[in-house]
């Protein structure tokens, strides 16, 4: 089964920005008082492709910059804050009602409301969530440990959520792309459906959303009254935007554009930790890397430090194949040494005294995945892989490549293990790209799930990541940091990994 991959970017596509303006009526009183408020426009210039731009915040979506409009319009149950764990945004707890994790209470704020007025309610959570859940052909199957049909709202702001076995980590289930919409909400085209996020929508194409700040927000007044959001596929693209002054934020520069302005006055590059991730995807159901010994090769072949020295430019480090190594309870491995002797003598164990034909397959959706594709086939050849590379073009290579091919390269962002292990590496995971269908991982992995002592939960979660790391399909090589780039004039630009990294409702522009 083919669906979207977890971080996906299609085709290219030529745009202009609109220009900078503050906000205000015609007149010149009108002007004056929007200056004198702090009533500015933000300009981000987001990764996306217009061709494939959606409305719907439930269904299939490929573009960072939709995620990052939905993000403003739609507000989340959780977030994930910089320790890793669950933090509260319209749910303010969650609590087991049961010994065994199974039934949970969800308290939701009573003081949120939609850009309409209206109040949001348990039963507009709850449609959101089915609507949710109904989709997962489409969203990688999110919030299936739920079962919704004996989930109700218990009050207006109360509901009570079961889940289809013991799960420990609901906060986290409920995490970021929890959007939750009015009951009943169906046709997202134009500004017909309202959110309860920081911003409202005034208009959208395929390219640009224009939204204004939403003054009624629970969280406090936005930090600019207008936000243009406009898809740009190209990284080299979004940072001439901002050099040119056309934008404010370019989403997601490369490496060699950073180092350009690092130093140059007028700009800021804003590092976010660990945020990129481009591993070696080996599919362990297909020769040759069903055989252990051959993934293991493949693992030690690799020179991790000049991987992240020419791919990363420094703006990363080098990691031990880890998955979810920000995540709180991660092991602490040390990354792996090359070892190419060791890597020849793993093929002859595994039957291939004379090395192994391979076809790597990249593309240049994100910054760095094809200098990764031909750095690491030039490494793994030295250790007796003869490796041809396939450039794939964005607008095909997540159709055609990611989960078919028995090689490639993925790009993961700063998924978390819990909810990633879910997705891919369990033997029904809607995603199990690498075909890792081992039942006692799954075994392990549904008994940490049931375990409420958070302490011994991790510990066990800590052994999945480790036996994942030695024995599993991912050579997770480096994590590099995300790289954006602004004008001196932006401020408060958010510097985490993953969803957080969308909350943009604080950024600042001094003088739009």
């Amino acid at each position: 089964m083919k669906t979207r991959p977890l971080i996906a970017v299609a085709s290219l596509a030529a745009l202009t920005l609109a220009g900078c303006s503050a906000q205000g009526g015609s007149s010149t009183d009108d002007s004056a008082a929007a200056e004198s408020s702090g009533a500015t426009t933000l300009r981000y210039a987001a990764v996306g492709a217009p061709a494939a731009t959606t409305d719907d915040p439930h269904g299939r979506v490929s573009n960072e910059s939709d995620y990052l409009r939905f993000a403003m319009l739609y507000d989340v149950l959780t977030v994930t804050g910089p320790d890793g764990t669950a933090q509260p945004r319209l749910a303010t707890s969650w609590e087991p009602v049961d010994g065994d994790l199974s039934r949970w209470r969800i308290q939701l704020r009573d003081d949120a409301t939609f850009s309409d007025g209206s109040p949001v309610t348990a039963d507009d959570v709850l449609f959101s969530l089915n609507r949710i859940q109904g989709k997962g052909a489409e969203n990688n199957g999110r919030l299936s440990m739920f079962d919704l049909g004996a989930s109700s709202a218990t009050s207006e702001h109360e509901l009570e959520l079961v889940t289809a076995q013991p799960y420990a980590e609901v906060g986290a289930a409920l995490s970021s792309l929890t959007f939750v919409v009015p009951e009943g909400s169906e046709d997202f085209a134009g500004a017909e459906v309202p959110g309860s996020g920081p911003f409202a929508l005034d208009a959208a194409d395929d390219t640009t959303a224009t939204l204004h700040r939403n003054d009624d927000w629970w969280g406090g007044e936005p930090g600019v009254a207008e936000l243009q959001i406009t898809a740009m596929p190209d990284p080299s693209a979004r940072a001439s935007a901002v050099a040119s002054g056309q934008a404010d934020v370019a989403g997601s520069i490369a490496p060699a554009t950073a180092q350009q302005y690092e130093d140059s006055d007028g700009f800021e590059v804003v590092r976010r930790a660990g945020a990129v991730n481009y591993p070696l995807v080996m599919d362990t159901a297909a020769e040759p890397f069903e055989h252990p010994e051959v993934r293991r090769a493949v693992k030690l072949a690799l020179d991790r430090q000049a991987l992240v020295d020419t791919v990363f430019l420094g703006y990363g480090e080098t990691e031990a194949d880890v998955l979810g190594a920000k995540d709180p309870f991660a092991p602490d491995l040390a990354p792996v040494e090359r070892d190419v002797d060791g890597a020849r003598q793993l093929l002859d164990d595994a039957g291939f005294p004379d090395g192994v034909e391979l076809t790597l397959h990249s593309t240049g959706s994100y910054p760095g995945m094809e200098e990764t594709a031909t750095l690491a086939a030039a490494q793994l050849e030295e250790a007796g892989f003869r490796v041809t590379v396939e450039t794939d073009p964005p607008d095909t290579y997540w159709k055609k490549v990611w989960n078919v091919e028995p090689f490639y390269l993925n790009s993961l962002g700063g998924n978390g293990f819990v909810d990633f292990a879910r997705m891919a590496l369990v033997p029904d995971g809607p995603i199990n790209e690498t075909g890792w269908t081992d039942p006692a991982f799954a075994e392990r992995f549904d008994e940490a799930l049931a375990t409420g002592d958070e302490t011994e939960r991790h510990e066990i979660l800590a052994g999945l990541q480790r036996e994942v790391a030695q024995d599993g399909g991912y050579a997770v090589w480096g994590l590099g940091d995300g790289l954006d780039l602004t004008s001196d004039a932006v401020e408060n630009v958010p510097t985490g990994t993953g969803f957080s990294r969308l909350q943009i409702e604080r950024i600042e522009v001094a003088g739009g």
